[in-house]
């Protein structure tokens, strides 16, 4: 399944395929972190949409890994609107949701960064998940059982920020670092006031990829396995809470 779905004849939502696969929406997902989700997530027979900004880039990606692209940039209102119109055409619901999109800053000393830089990082990393989360949630309303897995990273942790033994403490990154503590607190939120749903925060370790230049220490596929976790909970498993692929990480 490779087609841009925006602009294809729509599926009905009642055939064999939208009833039986369990369906996921992966964001970001052209590259690194996002396209190793989608690979793994796929290999397990569900239908998953790889939605990305660049539809170039997302294409290929889709076609390589045989899924369906969508295209879906985070940061607008009428991209994530048309791209939760075309999930709702083809299969009348969403089971998963992993919000992987995000960017990363410039190193910077605090002091030297300024409100406009947080505003981009901001839209991206935090607005973006919520606007996306807020779009798809009447889908995701229609599952048997709904799951949000929210990328998000171990510099989020104020615990490990104020360790002078880890590293986190010594890693100063106002912008990034602070978008993903903000986006933990999203996640709390979310689950909290969703009971009826699996909503979490996956910390991928460092992984190796576009965003530090490939100066990460572990794989996209180890950096992935937090991310398979949460978003293949089974109905006991956990909510609200922030895991990495050992298990829970303080907040």
């Amino acid at each position: 399944m490779t087609t841009d779905t925006n602009g294809a004849e729509p599926v009905p939502a009642d055939t064999p395929a939208a009833d039986t696969k369990t369906v996921a929406l992966v964001t970001g997902a052209n590259k690194g972190l996002g396209r190793e989700t989608v690979r793994r997530l796929s290999e397990r027979g569900w239908w998953v949409f790889l939605a990305a900004r660049d539809r170039e880039r997302g294409t290929r990606a889709a076609e390589a890994l045989d899924v369906e692209f969508i295209q879906l940039d985070v940061t607008s209102d009428d991209s994530v609107a048309a791209a939760a119109k075309t999930v709702a055409r083809r299969t009348g619901r969403l089971d998963v949701l992993v919000n992987n999109a995000g960017v990363g800053g410039p190193l910077l000393d605090p002091a030297d960064v300024g409100a406009d830089l947080l505003r981009v990082l901001y839209e991206a990393n935090v607005f973006g998940p919520v606007r996306v989360t807020h779009a798809f949630l009447p889908l995701l309303r229609e599952s048997n059982h709904p799951r949000i897995v929210m990328v998000s990273s171990s510099l989020a942790s104020l615990t490990h920020a104020s360790d002078p033994t880890r590293p986190e403490s010594g890693f100063l990154s106002l912008d990034y670092a602070s978008s993903k503590t903000a986006l933990n607190m999203i996640v709390s939120q979310y689950a909290r006031a969703l009971p009826g749903f699996k909503i979490n925060a996956a910390d991928p370790g460092n992984p190796a990829t576009d965003m530090n230049r490939h100066t990460g220490m572990h794989t996209v596929e180890q950096a992935a396995e937090s991310v398979i976790q949460m978003a293949t909970l089974d109905r006991e498993g956990p909510t609200g809470g922030f895991f990495d692929r050992n298990g829970p990480v303080p907040w």
